[in-house]
């Protein structure tokens, strides 16, 4: 839950030799230098120039495609990042609770009142555990409220709105470019974000890392 995972990104096809995704970034920043483009030896310091000068550009050059599970909740927040593409599991066409189901472990955290963006993790037995079964009960009414509208004919369009949204998994792809990635992460795994929301962008930014790795050098996250 609350994970991100790459799924797709530019390949290449371009007749110069093999390259990856990253020494394409590097390839597409020296479009006015044609002679040295196929020179990867130096991309790494060429890519980190980039970065540390805020030099853009040549990170839109390279699209990159995430499977995002999440719960709906978190995923509105997510569909508010305007320089994203998103497709997401309709609720209109399939049925959500057999392929994707309910969650029923939501964090107890206690409402910050000096910073309403924030939350508060509490270590209150009692207070988690009637939490959580308040959460099993919604759960089961709403999916006893659902199955019974689905049995009786009813839309799926209209039996959704027995689902709750914080309950309720979901599963998307968000397609960007490096940047939007780079800028997404870095504001998402910091200080104001939710807490769901912030370990989405950590996964997001594990993931990341894996294909462009000098990105660790240049930009300090708390991660």
């Amino acid at each position: 839950m609350n994970t991100a995972k790459i799924i797709a990104l530019t390949q290449p096809v371009t007749t110069f030799p093999e390259v990856s995704a990253e020494d394409f970034i590097a390839y597409c920043a020296r479009v006015s230098n044609p002679s040295n483009q196929l020179n990867t030896e130096t991309n790494g310091r060429l890519l980190k120039y980039l970065v540390r000068n805020a030099h853009w550009s040549p990170f839109e050059m390279v699209s990159v495609t995430m499977e995002i599970v999440t719960t709906r909740d978190i995923a509105r927040q997510m569909l508010r990042h305007r320089s994203f593409s998103f497709q997401e599991y309709s609720q209109r066409y399939a049925n959500a609770t057999k392929d994707l189901g309910f969650i029923v472990n939501r964090e107890t955290r206690l409402q910050d009142d000096k910073n309403r963006q924030n939350s508060i993790e509490v270590d209150d037995y009692a207070l988690d555990r009637e939490f959580r079964v308040w959460q099993n009960e919604v759960t089961k009414k709403a999916n006893a409220a659902y199955q019974w509208a689905i049995n009786n004919g009813i839309a799926k369009e209209q039996a959704r709105c027995f689902l709750p949204e914080g309950l309720t998994v979901s599963r998307m792809y968000m397609a960007g470019t490096v940047r939007s990635w780079i800028h997404y992460c870095d504001l998402r795994m910091g200080n104001g974000t939710q807490k769901e929301h912030m370990l989405v962008a950590k996964s997001a930014w594990s993931e990341l890392t894996k294909y462009f790795q000098y990105l660790t050098e240049v930009i300090d996250v708390d991660d």
